[in-house]
């Protein structure tokens, strides 16, 4: 599931394929965008801003958002022609954007204007806890998950993250965000989380990467929990599924 760390890999990818490189080839298969060209342009920057994704080609900036089920793929891709939506290649290398849920080109100058209203990015230079922790407790009466996954709170959190990240605090994810004693301590954790998977390709939240072990409660309803062996439960019946322990979080 795209999140934070997904998107910053993706972005690295990018960077290693195209940074540097003139463009032979660009197409565009958004309507609005179908007459944009910029082969012959060269990629100057390609960067990730929470789970935003810009490359800078000349005076644009492709803008994408991977959304529940894009991704950005490198060399060959094996998906039906209508889930590509955009090419580009240079000499030594193809990237194709899949799925994208967002893709526009935008003027570069003010093409950070799309990511204006994010808070601080989880794995950017501007990543501030104090900011973080101050914007997550601005509306304590707000369900912990959904405040979790504002990303005017902090970029880079999803769903997988937010279920986690309540376990670990010992929080069920509909509890009010004003019972968190610690939000410092809390977008810390977050933090540190998706740093250390930034470069996985599969994410751990226990610490343990062997498949099965990986996480705590997302994706695990009905099987024991890891600390206590209580049946881990679940809801499906909000905009975003959760995860729990009934008796690790209160």
């Amino acid at each position: 599931m795209p999140e934070g760390d997904t998107v910053f890999r993706a972005a690295v990818k990018l960077r290693e394929a195209l940074e540097g490189r003139e463009l032979t080839r660009c197409d565009v298969r958004v309507p609005r965008y179908a007459a944009v060209d910029l082969s012959g342009q060269v990629v100057d920057e390609v960067l990730s801003r929470g789970k935003h994704l810009f490359i800078r080609v000349g005076q644009a900036s492709i803008h994408s958002h991977l959304k529940m089920d894009g991704a950005w793929v490198i060399g060959r891709v094996r998906v039906p022609a209508y889930k590509i939506r955009i090419v580009l290649e240079t000499v030594q290398s193809r990237a194709f954007g899949v799925d994208l849920g967002v893709l526009e080109v935008l003027d570069r100058a003010t093409d950070m204007d799309a990511v204006a209203h994010l808070g601080p990015d989880l794995l950017g230079p501007d990543w501030s806890a104090s900011v973080a922790a101050e914007n997550l407790m601005a509306d304590p009466s707000r369900p912990l998950a959904e405040t979790l996954l504002d990303q005017r709170v902090m970029a880079g959190v999803g769903n997988v993250y937010a279920n986690e990240l309540s376990f670990v605090f010992g929080l069920r994810p509909g509890t009010a965000v004003g019972e968190v004693s610690d939000p410092l301590r809390l977008v810390n954790r977050a933090q540190q989380m998706l740093w250390l998977n930034r470069t996985r390709i599969n994410r751990t939240t226990t610490g343990n990467t062997r498949p099965g072990q990986d996480v705590w409660v997302y994706g695990r309803a009905g099987l024991p929990c890891r600390r206590c062996g209580t049946r881990i439960e679940t809801d499906k019946g909000g905009d975003r599924v959760t995860y729990w322990c009934p008796t690790c979080q209160r």
